[in-house]
Protein backbone atom coordinates (compact mmCIF):
# COMPACT_ATOMS: atom_id res chain seq x y z
CA UNK A 1 0.00 0.00 0.00
CA UNK A 2 2.85 2.39 0.77
CA UNK A 3 4.40 1.97 -2.70
CA UNK A 4 1.00 2.45 -4.30
CA UNK A 5 0.29 5.66 -2.35
CA UNK A 6 3.66 7.12 -3.37
CA UNK A 7 2.92 6.24 -6.99
CA UNK A 8 -0.44 8.00 -6.77
CA UNK A 9 1.20 11.09 -5.28
CA UNK A 10 3.34 11.57 -8.36
CA UNK A 11 0.68 10.37 -10.79
CA UNK A 12 0.50 13.68 -12.70
CA UNK A 13 4.22 13.80 -13.54
CA UNK A 14 5.72 10.30 -13.43
CA UNK A 15 6.38 7.99 -16.41
CA UNK A 16 3.86 5.30 -17.22
CA UNK A 17 3.92 2.04 -15.34
CA UNK A 18 4.31 -1.10 -17.46
CA UNK A 19 0.55 -1.66 -17.33
CA UNK A 20 -0.14 1.92 -18.46
CA UNK A 21 2.48 1.58 -21.20
CA UNK A 22 0.76 -1.50 -22.57
CA UNK A 23 -2.44 0.51 -22.93
CA UNK A 24 -0.47 3.32 -24.57
CA UNK A 25 0.99 0.86 -27.09
CA UNK A 26 -2.48 0.10 -28.35
CA UNK A 27 -3.23 3.80 -28.84
CA UNK A 28 0.13 4.47 -30.48
CA UNK A 29 -0.31 1.62 -32.94
CA UNK A 30 -3.62 3.09 -34.12
CA UNK A 31 -2.35 6.65 -34.60
CA UNK A 32 -2.02 8.05 -38.13
CA UNK A 33 1.56 9.21 -37.45
CA UNK A 34 2.87 5.64 -37.12
CA UNK A 35 3.05 5.22 -40.89
CA UNK A 36 5.06 8.47 -41.25
CA UNK A 37 7.51 7.34 -38.57
CA UNK A 38 8.01 3.96 -40.21
CA UNK A 39 8.47 5.54 -43.65
CA UNK A 40 11.23 7.73 -42.24
CA UNK A 41 13.15 5.05 -40.34
CA UNK A 42 12.52 2.10 -42.66
CA UNK A 43 11.04 3.03 -46.08
CA UNK A 44 9.00 0.27 -47.64
CA UNK A 45 8.62 -1.81 -44.47
CA UNK A 46 5.24 -3.29 -43.57
CA UNK A 47 3.11 -0.90 -41.54
CA UNK A 48 1.01 -3.72 -40.13
CA UNK A 49 4.10 -5.60 -38.95
CA UNK A 50 5.32 -2.42 -37.25
CA UNK A 51 1.96 -1.91 -35.57
CA UNK A 52 1.94 -5.52 -34.40
CA UNK A 53 5.40 -5.05 -32.93
CA UNK A 54 4.29 -1.96 -31.01
CA UNK A 55 1.21 -3.76 -29.69
CA UNK A 56 3.40 -6.67 -28.49
CA UNK A 57 5.47 -4.47 -26.13
CA UNK A 58 5.22 -5.62 -22.50
CA UNK A 59 6.14 -2.34 -20.83
CA UNK A 60 8.45 0.68 -20.64
CA UNK A 61 11.80 -1.09 -20.98
CA UNK A 62 10.47 -3.28 -23.78
CA UNK A 63 9.35 -0.17 -25.67
CA UNK A 64 12.66 1.60 -25.03
CA UNK A 65 14.81 -1.34 -26.14
CA UNK A 66 12.84 -2.65 -29.09
CA UNK A 67 11.24 0.48 -30.57
CA UNK A 68 12.77 3.78 -29.42
CA UNK A 69 16.37 2.51 -29.51
CA UNK A 70 16.00 1.51 -33.16
CA UNK A 71 14.26 4.78 -34.07
CA UNK A 72 16.99 6.92 -32.49
CA UNK A 73 19.73 4.76 -34.03
CA UNK A 74 18.14 5.33 -37.43
CA UNK A 75 18.07 9.11 -36.84
CA UNK A 76 21.74 9.03 -35.80
CA UNK A 77 22.71 7.11 -38.93
CA UNK A 78 20.70 9.37 -41.26
CA UNK A 79 21.50 12.78 -39.81
CA UNK A 80 24.91 12.69 -38.12
CA UNK A 81 28.51 11.93 -38.98
CA UNK A 82 28.75 9.88 -35.83
CA UNK A 83 28.28 10.12 -32.07
CA UNK A 84 31.28 10.23 -29.73
CA UNK A 85 31.31 10.43 -25.94
CA UNK A 86 33.65 10.60 -22.98
CA UNK A 87 33.36 9.99 -19.24
CA UNK A 88 30.91 7.09 -19.44
CA UNK A 89 32.85 5.39 -16.63
CA UNK A 90 31.53 8.10 -14.29
CA UNK A 91 28.12 6.45 -14.62
CA UNK A 92 29.43 3.04 -13.57
CA UNK A 93 30.07 3.86 -9.92
CA UNK A 94 27.05 1.95 -8.64
CA UNK A 95 25.13 5.14 -7.84
CA UNK A 96 22.15 6.90 -9.37
CA UNK A 97 22.69 10.47 -10.50
CA UNK A 98 21.04 13.67 -11.56
CA UNK A 99 22.39 14.35 -15.04
CA UNK A 100 22.38 18.15 -15.24
CA UNK A 101 22.85 18.93 -18.91
CA UNK A 102 23.15 21.77 -21.35
CA UNK A 103 20.29 21.65 -23.84
CA UNK A 104 20.43 22.18 -27.61
CA UNK A 105 17.83 19.83 -29.15
CA UNK A 106 14.35 19.16 -27.75
CA UNK A 107 14.26 15.42 -28.37
CA UNK A 108 17.74 14.23 -29.32
CA UNK A 109 19.74 15.51 -26.32
CA UNK A 110 18.28 12.98 -23.86
CA UNK A 111 17.33 10.41 -26.52
CA UNK A 112 20.90 9.89 -27.74
CA UNK A 113 22.03 9.55 -24.12
CA UNK A 114 19.69 6.56 -23.82
CA UNK A 115 21.40 4.97 -26.84
CA UNK A 116 24.86 5.61 -25.36
CA UNK A 117 23.82 4.12 -22.03
CA UNK A 118 22.17 1.08 -23.59
CA UNK A 119 25.26 0.30 -25.65
CA UNK A 120 27.48 0.63 -22.56
CA UNK A 121 25.33 -1.48 -20.23
CA UNK A 122 24.32 1.56 -18.17
CA UNK A 123 20.64 1.63 -17.10
CA UNK A 124 18.59 4.10 -19.13
CA UNK A 125 17.46 7.27 -17.37
CA UNK A 126 14.18 8.96 -16.77
CA UNK A 127 13.90 12.24 -18.69
CA UNK A 128 12.46 15.54 -17.42
CA UNK A 129 10.47 17.18 -20.27
CA UNK A 130 8.44 20.40 -20.30
CA UNK A 131 4.68 19.87 -20.52
CA UNK A 132 4.54 22.46 -23.33
CA UNK A 133 5.89 19.72 -25.60
CA UNK A 134 3.11 17.30 -24.70
CA UNK A 135 0.54 18.70 -27.10
CA UNK A 136 -1.51 15.59 -27.88
CA UNK A 137 -2.22 12.07 -26.64
CA UNK A 138 0.14 10.48 -29.18
CA UNK A 139 3.14 12.49 -27.95
CA UNK A 140 2.21 11.91 -24.32
CA UNK A 141 1.95 8.16 -24.87
CA UNK A 142 5.34 8.00 -26.58
CA UNK A 143 7.15 10.15 -24.02
CA UNK A 144 5.62 8.69 -20.86
CA UNK A 145 6.23 5.18 -22.20
CA UNK A 146 9.84 6.22 -22.66
CA UNK A 147 10.57 7.25 -19.06
CA UNK A 148 9.43 10.87 -19.24
CA UNK A 149 8.94 13.00 -16.12
CA UNK A 150 6.57 15.86 -16.85
CA UNK A 151 7.77 19.38 -15.94
CA UNK A 152 4.85 21.79 -15.60
CA UNK A 153 5.64 25.21 -17.11
CA UNK A 154 2.38 27.18 -16.74
CA UNK A 155 -0.07 28.07 -13.96
CA UNK A 156 -0.39 30.65 -11.22
CA UNK A 157 2.54 31.42 -8.89
CA UNK A 158 0.97 29.20 -6.23
CA UNK A 159 0.49 26.36 -8.72
CA UNK A 160 4.07 26.70 -9.92
CA UNK A 161 5.35 26.56 -6.34
CA UNK A 162 3.26 23.48 -5.56
CA UNK A 163 4.46 21.74 -8.69
CA UNK A 164 8.11 22.65 -8.06
CA UNK A 165 7.89 21.08 -4.61
CA UNK A 166 6.32 17.94 -6.10
CA UNK A 167 8.94 17.64 -8.85
CA UNK A 168 11.76 18.21 -6.36
CA UNK A 169 10.44 15.47 -4.10
CA UNK A 170 10.05 13.09 -7.02
CA UNK A 171 13.58 13.63 -8.32
CA UNK A 172 15.10 13.23 -4.87
CA UNK A 173 13.07 10.12 -4.09
CA UNK A 174 14.25 8.40 -7.27
CA UNK A 175 17.93 9.38 -7.07
CA UNK A 176 18.68 9.31 -3.34
CA UNK A 177 16.98 5.92 -2.99
CA UNK A 178 19.20 4.48 -5.71
CA UNK A 179 16.22 3.67 -7.92
CA UNK A 180 16.86 5.69 -11.08
CA UNK A 181 19.17 8.22 -12.73
CA UNK A 182 17.31 11.22 -14.17
CA UNK A 183 18.25 13.66 -16.96
CA UNK A 184 17.21 17.30 -16.67
CA UNK A 185 18.25 20.41 -18.61
CA UNK A 186 20.18 23.09 -16.76
CA UNK A 187 17.54 25.69 -17.70
CA UNK A 188 13.99 26.00 -18.99
CA UNK A 189 14.17 25.46 -22.74
CA UNK A 190 17.14 25.19 -25.05
CA UNK A 191 20.12 27.55 -25.11
CA UNK A 192 19.27 29.24 -28.39
CA UNK A 193 22.23 31.65 -28.36
CA UNK A 194 24.94 29.04 -27.78
CA UNK A 195 25.53 30.23 -24.21
CA UNK A 196 25.00 27.43 -21.70
CA UNK A 197 24.18 28.48 -18.13
CA UNK A 198 22.56 26.81 -15.14
CA UNK A 199 19.52 28.62 -13.78
CA UNK A 200 19.63 29.34 -10.07
CA UNK A 201 15.89 28.73 -9.95
CA UNK A 202 16.47 25.12 -10.97
CA UNK A 203 18.92 24.60 -8.11
CA UNK A 204 16.48 26.17 -5.65
CA UNK A 205 13.78 23.80 -6.90
CA UNK A 206 16.08 20.82 -6.36
CA UNK A 207 16.70 21.79 -2.74
CA UNK A 208 13.02 22.31 -1.90
CA UNK A 209 12.69 18.63 -0.97
CA UNK A 210 15.90 18.56 1.03
CA UNK A 211 16.74 18.77 4.72
CA UNK A 212 17.96 22.39 4.54
CA UNK A 213 21.50 21.09 4.78
CA UNK A 214 22.97 22.49 1.55
CA UNK A 215 25.92 20.08 1.39
CA UNK A 216 23.86 16.97 2.10
CA UNK A 217 20.93 17.99 -0.11
CA UNK A 218 23.04 18.43 -3.24
CA UNK A 219 25.39 15.61 -2.33
CA UNK A 220 22.44 13.21 -2.21
CA UNK A 221 21.57 14.13 -5.81
CA UNK A 222 25.03 13.03 -7.01
CA UNK A 223 25.05 15.63 -9.81
CA UNK A 224 26.93 14.79 -13.00
CA UNK A 225 27.24 17.74 -15.41
CA UNK A 226 26.70 16.74 -19.04
CA UNK A 227 27.97 18.70 -22.03
CA UNK A 228 26.43 18.15 -25.48
CA UNK A 229 27.90 19.71 -28.61
CA UNK A 230 26.75 19.52 -32.21
CA UNK A 231 28.87 20.42 -35.24
CA UNK A 232 25.72 21.81 -36.86
CA UNK A 233 23.46 23.35 -34.23
CA UNK A 234 19.96 21.83 -34.33
CA UNK A 235 17.36 24.36 -35.53
CA UNK A 236 20.10 26.97 -35.96
CA UNK A 237 18.16 29.07 -38.48
CA UNK A 238 14.96 28.89 -36.43
CA UNK A 239 16.91 29.96 -33.33
CA UNK A 240 18.51 32.88 -35.16
CA UNK A 241 15.10 34.10 -36.35
CA UNK A 242 13.65 33.86 -32.84
CA UNK A 243 16.55 35.83 -31.34
CA UNK A 244 16.16 38.50 -34.05
CA UNK A 245 12.48 39.00 -33.26
CA UNK A 246 13.10 38.84 -29.48
CA UNK A 247 15.42 41.85 -29.77
CA UNK A 248 12.38 43.90 -30.80
CA UNK A 249 9.41 42.41 -28.98
CA UNK A 250 8.36 39.55 -26.74
CA UNK A 251 8.58 36.41 -28.81
CA UNK A 252 5.30 34.49 -28.78
CA UNK A 253 5.35 30.99 -30.18
CA UNK A 254 2.70 30.14 -32.74
CA UNK A 255 0.58 27.02 -32.42
CA UNK A 256 2.56 23.99 -33.61
CA UNK A 257 5.92 25.79 -33.47
CA UNK A 258 7.40 23.38 -30.93
CA UNK A 259 6.40 20.48 -33.17
CA UNK A 260 8.17 22.14 -36.11
CA UNK A 261 11.29 22.50 -33.95
CA UNK A 262 11.09 18.83 -32.97
CA UNK A 263 10.85 17.70 -36.59
CA UNK A 264 13.56 20.11 -37.75
CA UNK A 265 15.93 18.94 -35.01
CA UNK A 266 15.31 15.31 -35.92
CA UNK A 267 15.68 15.66 -39.70
CA UNK A 268 18.40 18.32 -39.94
CA UNK A 269 21.96 17.16 -40.62
CA UNK A 270 23.95 17.61 -37.42
CA UNK A 271 27.42 16.47 -38.42
CA UNK A 272 29.58 15.25 -35.54
CA UNK A 273 28.02 15.13 -32.08
CA UNK A 274 29.85 14.71 -28.77
CA UNK A 275 28.55 13.94 -25.27
CA UNK A 276 30.78 14.48 -22.26
CA UNK A 277 29.84 13.05 -18.84
CA UNK A 278 31.86 14.87 -16.19
CA UNK A 279 32.81 13.45 -12.80
CA UNK A 280 30.22 13.95 -10.05
CA UNK A 281 30.27 17.42 -8.48
CA UNK A 282 32.58 16.98 -5.50
CA UNK A 283 31.47 17.38 -1.90
CA UNK A 284 34.34 19.84 -1.40
CA UNK A 285 32.93 22.12 -4.09
CA UNK A 286 29.43 21.96 -2.63
CA UNK A 287 30.85 22.73 0.82
CA UNK A 288 32.70 25.73 -0.58
CA UNK A 289 29.49 27.01 -2.17
CA UNK A 290 27.58 26.55 1.10
CA UNK A 291 29.78 29.19 2.77
CA UNK A 292 28.07 31.90 0.73
CA UNK A 293 24.88 33.60 1.87
CA UNK A 294 21.39 32.87 0.50
CA UNK A 295 21.21 33.31 -3.28
CA UNK A 296 24.99 33.55 -3.59
CA UNK A 297 25.40 29.89 -2.73
CA UNK A 298 23.16 28.87 -5.63
CA UNK A 299 25.05 31.20 -7.94
CA UNK A 300 28.32 29.66 -6.81
CA UNK A 301 27.06 26.11 -7.38
CA UNK A 302 25.73 27.08 -10.79
CA UNK A 303 29.21 28.39 -11.54
CA UNK A 304 30.79 25.06 -10.59
CA UNK A 305 28.39 23.18 -12.87
CA UNK A 306 28.81 25.65 -15.73
CA UNK A 307 32.58 25.44 -15.54
CA UNK A 308 32.38 21.68 -15.87
CA UNK A 309 30.02 21.88 -18.85
CA UNK A 310 32.03 24.60 -20.60
CA UNK A 311 35.41 22.95 -20.08
CA UNK A 312 34.21 19.64 -21.53
CA UNK A 313 32.30 21.16 -24.46
CA UNK A 314 33.69 19.86 -27.77
CA UNK A 315 34.39 22.73 -30.17
CA UNK A 316 34.04 21.95 -33.89
CA UNK A 317 35.41 23.57 -37.02
CA UNK A 318 32.13 25.45 -37.47
CA UNK A 319 32.60 27.18 -34.11
CA UNK A 320 36.04 28.44 -35.11
CA UNK A 321 34.89 29.47 -38.59
CA UNK A 322 31.97 31.44 -37.17
CA UNK A 323 34.20 33.18 -34.62
CA UNK A 324 36.66 34.30 -37.27
CA UNK A 325 33.90 35.44 -39.64
CA UNK A 326 32.17 37.35 -36.85
CA UNK A 327 35.36 39.15 -35.82
CA UNK A 328 36.73 39.48 -39.37
CA UNK A 329 39.98 37.76 -38.45
CA UNK A 330 41.83 34.46 -38.94
CA UNK A 331 42.91 33.71 -35.37
CA UNK A 332 41.55 30.16 -35.52
CA UNK A 333 42.45 29.43 -39.16
CA UNK A 334 44.50 26.41 -38.08
CA UNK A 335 41.31 24.75 -36.84
CA UNK A 336 39.63 24.47 -40.25
CA UNK A 337 40.36 24.25 -43.95
CA UNK A 338 39.44 26.58 -46.78
CA UNK A 339 36.93 23.96 -47.94
CA UNK A 340 35.40 23.78 -44.43
CA UNK A 341 34.92 27.55 -44.45
CA UNK A 342 33.48 27.58 -47.96
CA UNK A 343 30.94 24.87 -47.10
CA UNK A 344 29.89 26.55 -43.85
CA UNK A 345 29.41 29.93 -45.54
CA UNK A 346 27.34 28.35 -48.31
CA UNK A 347 25.23 26.54 -45.72
CA UNK A 348 24.73 29.77 -43.76
CA UNK A 349 23.87 32.04 -46.68
CA UNK A 350 21.46 29.54 -48.19
CA UNK A 351 19.55 29.14 -44.93
CA UNK A 352 19.50 32.84 -44.04
CA UNK A 353 18.32 33.87 -47.50
CA UNK A 354 15.28 31.62 -47.13
CA UNK A 355 14.34 33.33 -43.88
CA UNK A 356 14.71 36.84 -45.32
CA UNK A 357 12.78 35.84 -48.42
CA UNK A 358 9.90 34.67 -46.24
CA UNK A 359 10.11 37.46 -43.63
CA UNK A 360 10.82 40.65 -45.54
CA UNK A 361 11.09 42.71 -42.34
CA UNK A 362 14.29 40.89 -41.28
CA UNK A 363 17.63 42.56 -41.92
CA UNK A 364 20.05 40.02 -43.42
CA UNK A 365 23.20 41.58 -41.95
CA UNK A 366 21.86 41.51 -38.39
CA UNK A 367 20.47 38.01 -38.85
CA UNK A 368 23.89 36.84 -40.07
CA UNK A 369 25.54 38.34 -36.98
CA UNK A 370 23.08 36.48 -34.74
CA UNK A 371 23.62 33.22 -36.60
CA UNK A 372 27.40 33.47 -36.36
CA UNK A 373 27.16 34.31 -32.66
CA UNK A 374 25.22 31.09 -31.99
CA UNK A 375 28.24 29.15 -33.24
CA UNK A 376 30.92 31.50 -31.89
CA UNK A 377 29.59 31.93 -28.34
CA UNK A 378 30.84 28.55 -27.03
CA UNK A 379 34.37 29.82 -27.72
CA UNK A 380 33.73 33.03 -25.80
CA UNK A 381 32.75 31.48 -22.46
Amino acid sequence: MMAESILDKFDSIRPYTDEEARGAMQRISEDIHVQDILEYISPGASVEDFKDKIRSMKGVEDFQFHVMYKIIKSIIEKTTSGITYSGISNLKDGKKHLLLSNHRDIILDPAIIQVIFFENQVPMTEIAVGDNLIFNQFIEDITRSNGMVKVMRGGTPREKYTFSALLSEYLRSKIASGERTIWIAQRNGRAKDGLDSTQQGLLKMLEMSGSRNFVKDFGDLAIIPVSISYQFEPCDFLKAREIYISRREAYIKKKGEDFISILTGIKQFKGHVHFSFSPEVMAEDILSCSNFDKNDRYQALAGVIDESIHSSYRLWNNNYIAYDLLHRERGFASQYTYEDKKLFMSYMENGLSKIVEKDRFINLEELREIFLSIYANPIRV
